[in-house]
């Protein structure tokens, strides 16, 4: 055993690195299509990102030079609230799967919660009732599709997240299963239990027969072993599962009670490690499952949720053609001293935390005849520095402790007019970890240490090392002023969606 791979399959691209003890030797990544069929539908296609798979696991393992018995075990990360289900029989599955940006339900969320209002399922799972999540989705699925609802009847159909149609493909068909991180993003589970609860089942028309077998994070004998004939080309033990943010908690080496991270990807997502009791948040945050080592009790998080983040790079890059490559943002943006005014509110999936407004639809505001590109741009990154600044100070008012480091990862820390923006909002340091695919490397982390490849969690915690920092420079007013513009216009964007 000489390496730990880990598959991080992402919103946009998935990705598979291979770690030894001081870090990655070898990675592929691929992009899979975004496909729009309505307003505020946002689908993938389940075989293209199981092929996407194949591609960068057999790349990743072909670079490493990786022979039989090197790999020690793999890990897996995934986007967690994006749905699909399955044809049991046959491994097909039906129609394209419901991502978490997708807003469809936003109907069924509707109804469920004028029978009880937004929190009638928070106190068992700790979310609102909001199209975020998986149950909802499956609802929609099982109302819609006639052929799941068929399956449903034969004892046939498959339901879950990305992470359950990865491990019963690389499994051959053998293994049905999800972890305690990924169910906690469902509706469907209860956190006291850990287990899929009846009740909510019944509220979203599911039953126990079609849902993955729940797990642990982190289990030696988790979740099989994967194909000798597949892309690993080995037959190597999956040993870990979680939510890409639950993984970039682990990356990070947040372990302790207090600790956070905020990751900087598709969206934004800020974890607060909350320890061995689930915390109602009052403040418009997540209660979320953290991880699970086997034979030990689940630790848990609280979490605020950023809907588009990258995704609004990308909008500036393919919807509106400013620039050629994400890459470009950071000198377009930096052309302008500032936005002159200007702020984006990007709420193509309606709001996230702490506001949780699915009626919400994304505004440009403050436009002049002098606005041009570089205003623009640079109104793309501060948008996703303002929506964090929201779920901050939302855990601040949750905690009643202000925060005096945010450790970051993700693409985009890469870019440092966002990271110094990020750093004058807050009034904070901001420390980049010197891994940035963290994700990657909390799985990594999981499978390793399951298997013996990392001793224990102080090991893991001391490998963490920051490459970059950023301290605040915007004096008390000037902050102040930006973020009254700021919240003018979040109030503006708000009732769009009738």
């Amino acid at each position: 055993m000489r390496w730990i791979a880990a598959i991080d399959q992402g919103t946009t691209s998935t990705r598979c690195m291979i770690f030894d003890h001081s870090g990655p030797i070898a990675s592929a990544q691929r992009e899979h299509r975004q496909i729009f069929p309505h307003p505020g539908w946002v689908e993938h296609d389940p075989t293209e990102i199981w092929r996407r798979t194949q591609e960068v696991v057999a790349e990743a393992v072909k670079k490493s030079g990786a022979r039989s018995g090197d790999i020690g075990a793999v890990g897996i990360a995934c986007q967690r609230e994006t749905t699909v289900g399955w044809d049991r029989s046959t491994g097909q599955p039906i129609g394209n799967a419901i991502v978490w940006q997708d807003t469809r339900t936003k109907t069924i969320c509707d109804q469920m919660a004028r029978d009880g209002g937004r929190d009638r399922f928070r106190a068992s799972t700790g979310l609102p009732l909001a199209t975020y999540f998986s149950g909802p989705k499956l609802k929609w699925i099982l109302e819609n599709r006639p052929e799941a609802r068929e399956l449903q009847r034969q004892g046939n159909l498959c339901f879950g997240t990305i992470d359950s149609w990865l491990i019963w493909n690389l499994t051959g068909g053998r293994e049905h299963v999800t972890d305690v991180t990924n169910a906690s993003r469902t509706m469907l589970m209860n956190l006291a239990t850990l287990q899929w609860d009846d009740e909510l089942m019944g509220a979203m028309n599911a039953d126990a027969q079609m849902l993955p077998r729940i797990t642990a994070s982190i289990d030696r004998n988790g979740w099989g072993r994967t194909l000798r004939d597949g892309p690993f080309g080995d037959e190597v033990p999956i040993c870990a599962n979680l939510g890409d943010q639950q993984a970039a908690l682990v990356g990070q080496g947040c372990f302790e009670l207090g600790e956070s991270k905020n990751t900087y990807g598709t969206g934004c997502f800020l974890l607060l490690n909350t320890g061995a009791k689930p915390v109602p948040s009052k403040c418009g945050l997540i209660t979320t499952v953290a991880y699970q080592r086997a034979g030990e009790r689940a630790v848990f998080a609280l979490e605020g949720s950023v809907a588009v983040a990258g995704t609004l790079v990308q909008w500036l890059r393919d919807n509106m053609k400013m620039i050629s490559h994400s890459s470009e943002i950071e000198s377009l943006a930096a052309a302008a001293p500032s936005s002159e005014g200007v702020y984006i509110v990007p709420a193509f999936s309606g709001l996230f935390a702490p506001y949780w407004r699915a009626d919400a639809r994304g505004i440009i505001a403050g436009l002049t005849a002098y606005t041009n590109r570089h205003h623009i741009a640079r109104a793309v990154l501060e948008a996703v520095a303002y929506q964090t600044m929201d779920v901050a100070d939302a855990m601040t008012r949750e905690c009643g402790q202000s925060m005096t480091l945010m450790k970051v990862d993700g693409g985009m820390t890469a870019n440092s007019l966002l990271m110094q923006f990020q750093s004058d909002l807050l009034g904070v340091p901001i420390a980049r970890s010197k891994v940035r695919e963290t994700t990657a490397l909390g799985a990594a982390y999981g499978a390793g240490l399951a298997v013996g490849f990392w001793r224990d969690f102080a090991e893991l915690k001391s490998h963490w090392q920051s490459d970059r920092a950023w301290s605040p420079t915007m004096s008390d007013d000037e902050r102040q002023h930006r973020i009254s513009g700021w919240r003018k216009a979040v109030e503006r964007s708000m009732g769009w969606e009738t």
